[in-house]
């Protein structure tokens, strides 16, 4: 069948905010699919250890009251995150993250202000992956598709149904199930390996990204720049 018939990990989080490199967990989760069929799910609520702003807690439902009542350090939950997505990667089993660079770019800005390694030192230094990215993957292969590219516009596209919006759990779920969809859609797409499919998200997401550069500068952002790495950036310093 294809990579889309095997086992994917489906991987989010929630957070106070925006900037992968300034925000901080406030809930995550990793769900295991074989098949179509969740096996195992894990979920986390963290003391992100600031203040989560009101309109991040509108989103997701997590006040900075029960974070600092019912979360474990933030510290505790990125190293137990590390350490299972690196221990699918050892094992050659992708994981899926709807914009997985935000999601992964501020998983290691979290291991860095806490001190601890990096995803890729836990790999012996050898790059992190298979990492698959419905929404990379969507905006390639559909580039002129009109409307919403968010989890929720991209479910309905595919008919996946998404029950419980911004709940670390279900868009972990949806970005795999979306995923497989996909896949389902496309012939050209689950005829890849997860290696190969990898490496042409980096492509894609680095064309995308001057693609946009460059409409943002023509419409009057002289100085717009757009991030062309994926699947994460390595922060030198992050904020403390």
């Amino acid at each position: 069948m294809g990579w889309h018939g095997e086992t994917l990990v489906g991987f989010d989080l929630e957070t106070t905010g925006t900037e992968p490199l300034e925000a901080r967990i406030v809930t995550a989760a990793v769900v295991e699919v074989r098949g179509g069929d969740t096996v195992l799910c894990r979920e986390w609520l963290a003391d992100p250890g600031v203040r989560i702003p009101a309109q991040a807690s509108a989103i997701h439902g997590i006040s900075s009251e029960r974070a600092r009542a019912e979360g474990r350090p933030v510290r505790e939950v990125a190293e137990e995150l590390a350490e299972l997505l690196t221990g699918y990667w050892k094992r050659g089993i992708p994981v899926v993250a709807y914009n997985a660079a935000f999601d992964l770019t501020l998983l290691t800005a979290e291991l860095r202000r806490h001190g601890l390694p990096s995803l890729s030192e836990r790999l012996g230094g050898a790059p992190i992956g298979p990492v698959l990215d419905p929404y990379t993957i969507d905006r390639a292969v559909d580039r002129y598709r009109r409307g919403k590219r968010n989890l929720e516009a991209v479910c309905g596209e595919y008919g996946v149904a998404l029950h419980g919006a911004h709940q670390a759990a279900a868009d972990a779920l949806a970005a795999v199930l979306v995923a497989r969809a996909i896949a389902e859609r496309h012939a050209s797409v689950a005829a890849l390996t997860p290696g190969e499919l990898h490496e042409r998200q980096v492509e894609w997401y680095a064309r995308w990204a001057a693609d946009f550069q460059s409409f943002l500068r023509r419409k009057g952002t002289p100085d717009a720049v757009i991030d062309p790495v994926w699947p994460l950036r390595e922060p030198a310093a992050v904020a403390g």
